[in-house]
């Protein structure tokens, strides 16, 4: 395994909650760390954050709107051309299910918003970066999930039928381990390992305080389970797992079904108007 000061990670919503501690730590420990937000200056006022901490000059800045498809693909052109190298993904940007009566929302695209920023949007990301994370193997994927999860009705995935913002948050999640699983298989012989972590339940974060009122658990319990699957040499070669915080476990059942994985995949590559051929490893 390399050495942390040799790693680069990228962490997608690092200016807040789990995110952002999960940078801090990750500069501390000596990482050089990409942070990603939608407000430049939450941006500037993290980066700022982490020099202070740890004395160093590293850390990076990357402003990204992930409702937007586009601004992913910008997003990942930026990152893979700063930088010949990417260690460690942590797909933790989010947005949680908008509170009791949430109305439904759009992407940039038109899509249901939470399915467009919590799964959509890293699955994009994670694939444009796929060329750089092989160059770099050995190298892991973190995606932050959820035990909050919902089966997928693949004919209503954007919930215009009914809509409930907690089913949207819900279904976003369960696809996000979904890409786990199946990128994990991808990727098996690249040397890039590919996990899901539910951090930790109705942690003190803006997500929480927005669906409840507040907060209850220490959003730092959150960052040590991504560092852990996004460091621990423990799990060095260990793929398409789940993990509750440090344990494994399981995740709904439906994430086990391959053929609803595949119709996932294949639609997925539509709404992102990916080329398969990246899924081939051309």
């Amino acid at each position: 395994m390399k050495r942390i000061d040799e790693l680069t990670v990228l962490v997608t919503g690092s200016t807040d909650g789990i995110g952002k501690r999960t940078a801090l730590d990750l500069a501390r420990m000596g990482a050089k760390v990409l942070v990603h937000g939608r407000s430049r200056s939450k941006g500037e006022a993290t980066i700022g954050e982490v020099q202070t901490a740890t004395g160093s000059d590293r850390p990076e800045y990357y402003n990204a709107d992930l409702s937007s498809l586009d601004v992913v693909r910008q997003l990942a052109s930026a990152v893979a051309g700063d930088h010949p190298r990417l260690d460690i993904l942590v797909n933790n940007a989010g947005i949680g299910s908008g509170g009791k009566g949430g109305r439904r929302e759009v992407s940039a695209e038109g899509y249901e918003l939470r399915f467009a920023v919590n799964y959509l949007a890293p699955f994009l990301l994670t694939h444009l970066l796929l060329p750089t994370l092989r160059r770099s193997a050995p190298s892991r994927v973190v995606n932050v999930s959820s035990l909050g999860q919902r089966p997928l009705d693949l004919s209503d995935l954007m919930l215009q039928r009914h809509y409930d913002g907690w089913d949207a948050y819900a279904q976003s999640k369960l696809a996000l381990v979904m890409l786990t699983f199946d990128l994990a298989e991808q990727l098996e012989d690249d040397g890039v390992t590919v996990n899901a972590v539910h951090p930790g339940s109705l942690l003190d974060t803006k997500m929480v305080r927005e669906a409840f009122g507040r907060g209850w658990g220490n959003v730092q319990e959150g960052a040590d389970a991504v560092v852990h699957l996004a460091t621990s040499p423990a799990l060095e070669g260990v793929t398409g797992r789940f993990f509750d915080q440090e344990r494994e476990t399981r995740a709904n059942r439906q994430v086990y079904d391959r053929g609803v994985r595949g119709e996932l995949r294949r639609l997925s590559y539509r709404l992102t108007w990916l080329d398969l051929s990246l899924e081939e490893g051309a």
